[in-house]
């Protein structure tokens, strides 16, 4: 499958050159493939968000390099390309909403690359509408609670249309239902728009809805594969420091218990059919 990023020997230091330099990222090699949901996790410190910002430029190597459809980060001149192909969605969402009203915050995006307005209008429309926000068109964003302002900002990334989508944490401070509908959201826009999605995030249940993980620690990636492939490292999960999704702890204390539960269940859905053959 054709890489749309991939980081070659990156390596970053805060302060770098400084008495005060700090490495948070030391020899990543990764790629994110065109099309899929990436989840990236791992504890606080860990490297992640270092590592995200380095996908659109906002951030460039110490050493190594980092390719967005071929074109280095490292390179001024490609940064503007790179950022139309690359958009991010930080964990607070105040931080990217500046207009009075919400769309006039997804127009700012699309008025920066210089579109006509006919096509902004087109394309604050279609963000709105694909997100089913329509109904905030006119609302302050001060407002809205804090899962519709995080909606709102994905709007204002998807209006520009880009190939990838970054999104650094955008549940962190949701509660479950707000969490649960910018989950769907990410993943409604990765199946019907083909938008690939790289999601940073340390709630496991989040992570089993994606295609693949990365598992950072100490700036490094420790481990890449499908969350069934990973879930099953069980030693090596817990010495990272991360939970299992809550199927998968259900399951293993009814494994405890005696029952002949699958190693391999990290989905509710894969819970109850195992449960079904039991009977």
């Amino acid at each position: 499958m054709k890489k749309i990023i991939e980081t070659i020997g990156l390596s970053y230091c805060y302060r770098a050159g400084t008495s005060e330099e700090v490495k948070a990222l030391q020899d990543v090699n990764m790629s994110v493939a065109k099309g899929e949901i990436l989840a990236i996790t791992g504890q606080n410190g860990s490297g992640k968000s270092t590592l995200a910002r380095h996908f659109n430029g906002l951030l460039t190597p110490t050493a190594g390099d980092v390719l967005v459809n071929d074109f280095s980060t490292a390179e001024k001149k490609n940064i503007k390309e790179i950022r139309k192909m690359v958009g991010m969605v930080f964990q607070n969402p105040d931080n990217q909403l500046i207009s009075s009203i919400v769309e006039e915050d997804v127009a700012f995006g699309p008025e920066n690359l210089g579109l006509p307005q006919n096509e902004i209008k087109e394309r604050v429309d279609w963000a709105l509408c694909t997100l089913n926000l329509e109904h905030l068109r006119r609302e302050p964003p001060h407002n809205l609670s804090a899962g519709e302002k995080q909606q709102v900002a994905i709007a204002g990334v998807l209006a520009m249309k880009p190939q990838c989508i970054v999104l650094d944490e955008p549940t962190a401070h949701l509660d479950p239902r707000g969490r649960r509908e910018v989950l769907e959201s990410a993943i409604r826009l990765n199946r019907e728009e083909g938008i690939t999605i790289v999601l940073l995030t340390h709630f496991m249940n989040e992570v089993i809805h994606c295609d693949r993980m990365v598992v950072m620690d100490n700036g490094r990636v420790e481990m890449q594969g499908t969350p069934h492939k990973i879930f099953r490292q069980r030693e090596g999960v817990t010495k990272m420091g991360l939970d299992f999704p809550v199927s998968a702890q259900v399951a293993a204390g009814l494994r405890r218990e005696g029952f002949s539960i699958s190693p391999d269940i990290i989905h509710t859905e894969e819970l109850i059919d195992n449960l079904c053959q039991l009977k």
